[in-house]
């Protein structure tokens, strides 16, 4: 039986998610916002054979106060698409993956978008599935109140169908370009959608020939009841918040597990938690690391920070009590239960839970590159994950640390690719192109 493999995503929007990054002596302050510098990025995954450059989206500048925002690199940040088609020209094997919302977009524009990026790219593109938890989205999109969480997984699950309805609208050879008989495409291997739903009324059909992977991949990011079955049901790849071993297995188990029950092969997709590596010659340097890292965060940051993720105002909480109830709110849910989860585990405080949010609270990698291989062996081995979304605490030396020291590692062990395995995103992970659901049999 082969060995299994990791899969390794990067997560680059922000380039770094720790508040304290663009602090860190020697890193880009710019970096976010700075194609030059984004291109040579890329390029370094690129040449650590990661399957994924992952940008996150958001679609209103973070609810944070402005004493917290104010310190924030996350405030200003390219378009997925501009940027993404940018650098398709300059990669060649490396997936791009962009969230499109499924709450405050319509599904004709996310189908053309990935459909062109996928073609530009040569069978490179991803979709990330996003609901949208940033109730302040609502505001930019003629909306006074967020749309309630579990409507919004109601018209997610609606707009996946039309989505993927749309790319299925031309067959793979609909395009004949018969110059003689002056025939462009043939009509019946066209299908006109007419979609009526609920939530969405799209007629179709895309205005654009069949992605060159039939569909661009499918991520879906989030771990709340709706999230891990809409998962099970549409997803290819799920981003997940990163916590213990033992959160990782139950997570894993349980998707995969509702995925055999509606009759999907398990292997047909791939579980990527979000994980915090931070890379030292020893263990003691890489604490060392994390420590600096972390002390360039503000309390302001840190408290504002803790606040998005409760989805509710923290700065009135006694800094130095234990955590209140949290009432119910629009907010991610399972990540919203993951801080009062390790605020009762580990008996923080307020102040000290924002600290850690205030940097980053999720799994983390912090040693040498033998450690943290050993950590991700375990992990995979164990089916904990298929592999890692990467955060690097800061750029460009701690990417460049990870692709220099701890992809060797991992590839002398057997585990990791020293080459790409073919041209598409579909073939590097292994998964299946989608039959038009049609066109074909």
């Amino acid at each position: 039986m082969a060995q299994r493999q990791l899969k390794l995503g990067a997560f680059m929007r922000p380039v770094s998610i720790h508040t304290g990054a663009w602090r860190y002596p020697g890193a880009w302050p710019d970096a976010n916002f700075n194609f030059p510098r984004v291109k040579q990025l890329i390029q370094k995954l690129e040449a650590g054979k990661f399957d994924v450059f992952f940008m996150a989206d958001h679609l209103a500048v973070l609810n944070m106060p402005i004493n917290a925002l104010k310190r924030s690199h996350t405030v200003t940040s390219f378009e997925p698409f501009t940027l993404l088609s940018a650098l398709s020209a300059v990669t060649e094997h490396i997936g791009l993956i962009a969230t499109g919302s499924t709450t405050f977009d319509e599904p004709y524009h996310v189908a053309r978008r990935f459909a062109s990026l996928d073609h530009i790219s040569g069978g490179r593109a991803g979709w990330n599935i996003v609901t949208t938890s940033n109730p302040d989205a609502a505001l930019n999109f003629g909306l006074d109140d967020h749309m309630e969480h579990a409507e919004r997984y109601k018209r997610a699950r609606e707009f996946y169908d039309v989505v993927t309805g749309l790319w299925d609208s031309f067959a793979d050879d609909a395009f004949t370009r018969d110059v003689e008989q002056g025939l462009y495409f043939d009509p019946a291997k066209m299908h006109v959608l007419n979609h009526k739903g609920k939530h969405l009324s799209v007629r179709g059909p895309l205005n654009i020939a069949r992605p060159v992977q039939g569909w661009p991949l499918i991520v879906q990011a989030g771990a709340s009841e709706d999230g891990k079955q809409l998962a099970a049901e549409t997803a290819e790849a799920v981003f997940t918040g990163g916590g213990s071993l033992a959160d990782g297995q139950k997570l894993y188990a349980d998707i995969k597990g509702r995925m055999e029950k509606i009759g999907r092969n398990p292997e047909h997709l791939k579980i990527l938690p979000g994980a915090f590596v931070v890379v030292g010659d020893s263990v003691e340097e890489a604490k060392e690391k994390r420590a600096k890292l972390d002390s360039m965060v503000h309390y302001d940051s840190a408290i504002a920070s803790l606040s998005v993720q409760l989805g509710t105002d923290a700065s009135g909480f006694d800094p130095d009590g234990p955590l209140p109830k949290i009432p119910e709110t629009n907010a991610s849910k399972s990540g919203r239960q993951r801080l009062v989860d390790a605020a009762a585990r580990d008996k923080l405080t307020v102040r000290q839970l924002a600290q850690r949010v205030g940097g980053y609270g999720g799994l983390s990698f912090v040693g040498t590159p033998q450690t943290i291989a050993d950590q991700m062996e375990e992990w995979l081995i164990s089916r904990g994950s298929d592999g890692f979304n990467i955060m690097f605490p800061f750029l460009p030396a701690g990417l460049d640390d990870f692709v220099d020291k701890v992809v060797p590692e991992l590839q002398r062990r057997g585990i990791f690719r020293k080459e790409y395995e073919g041209k598409t995103l579909r073939e590097n992970l292994g998964l299946p192109r989608p039959k038009n659901q049609f066109f074909e049999g």
